[in-house]
């Protein structure tokens, strides 16, 4: 217990230098060392009346099974090349269409330089997202190495949830689990869901695909080069661009959701991609209010009820 404790104020004392180095020269190195031995003696506060009420944070994993569970969605692995990815699923109905929802990025960075050790996600909006769907047969896909022990993935690396995000190999990966889960309710039509940077990968999936009936993205990361840019950080040569494959999946009916408020992936991503498209089947619908991380999952009944469609114009269906 002391050794988590000593954890706790290591971990703050990271935090305080991370954010000093941003800040204005006008906050001197006294304030910052007052700052930080204050929060040092907070924190340690806060450890011990958890010792003495017995409270205990759940972790990544025990809350998303929680969150899972009560929607009725089970916990599975899915083997693909070269990732085994977490999934959790509900199947209960063979003859009705199957909705797939992918992961966001999760935990990518601890700060703007340094990648996280593990990219499962603190708070897996997509995995919420699903949880809040009452279709009878919703899947939800993690990304790869989010939720999984790395010693079952010995192809993870860091560079999957930075550079490589959107890498051929994450794509195959996620469009092989989306296969073996079809192969569950044979002759279906399957909807795709992405978050986020699930948003980009769930186009470029929709792109290789003749099954797909509808996809919706929310917050989605839908032309990564212009999104990394708008924030001035490096370009993902690696990585596939969805806007690049638009013209690929203009003819599958769409909503791309945007919040107004995000300044993360603003409205105009989406509104670019939608240009890319063509315009016939794809649309942003823009949601009042909305951060990128914001409370998607009070909004998604209501949002799960705008059915995309294709105007009289549009080019048939693949």
């Amino acid at each position: 217990m002391f050794a988590l404790f000593a954890l706790v104020r290591c971990w703050a004392a990271s935090v305080l230098t991370t954010e000093a180095a941003h800040l204005s020269g006008a906050m001197t190195m006294t304030c910052v060392a007052r700052y930080r031995a204050s929060l040092s003696r907070w924190l340690g506060g806060v450890f011990v009346a958890l010792l003495v009420t017995g409270c205990a944070m759940p972790d990544r994993n025990e809350r998303a099974d929680t969150l899972a569970a009560n929607a009725g969605l089970q916990r599975e692995q899915i083997a693909t090349r070269p990732f085994v990815l977490t999934a959790f699923t509900r199947f209960t109905r063979a003859d009705r269409p199957l909705t797939v929802y992918i992961e966001g990025d999760g935990l990518a960075w601890l700060s703007r330089s340094e990648p996280s050790p593990d990219p499962t996600p603190r708070h897996a909006t997509g995995l919420a997202l699903a949880a809040a769907d009452p279709a009878p047969n919703v899947a939800y896909l993690a990304r790869p190495c989010q939720f999984t022990a790395m010693s079952a993935n010995p192809a993870c690396a860091i560079s999957y949830w930075t550079g490589k995000r959107f890498a051929p190999e994450v794509v195959d990966s996620l469009d092989q689990a989306i296969g073996q889960l079809a192969a569950r309710v044979p002759g279906q039509r399957i909807d795709l869901v992405g978050y986020s940077g699930g948003g980009a990968l769930a186009v470029l999936i929709a792109a290789r695909r003749a099954d797909i009936a509808s996809l919706r993205t929310v917050a989605g990361n839908l032309d990564d080069e212009f999104v990394n840019r708008l924030h001035h950080v490096s370009p993902m040569p690696e990585s596939e661009n969805p806007v690049d494959v638009a013209p690929r999946v203009a003819a599958i009916a769409q909503i791309h959701f945007s919040g107004t408020a995000d300044t993360v992936v603003p409205t105009e991503v989406a509104t670019r991609f939608v240009a890319a498209a063509g315009g016939h089947c794809a649309r942003v619908e823009a949601v009042p209010e909305i951060a990128h991380d914001g409370d998607w999952v009070r909004a998604w009944p209501a949002l799960l009820r705008i059915e995309p469609v294709c105007s009289a114009s549009a080019a048939p269906p693949r």
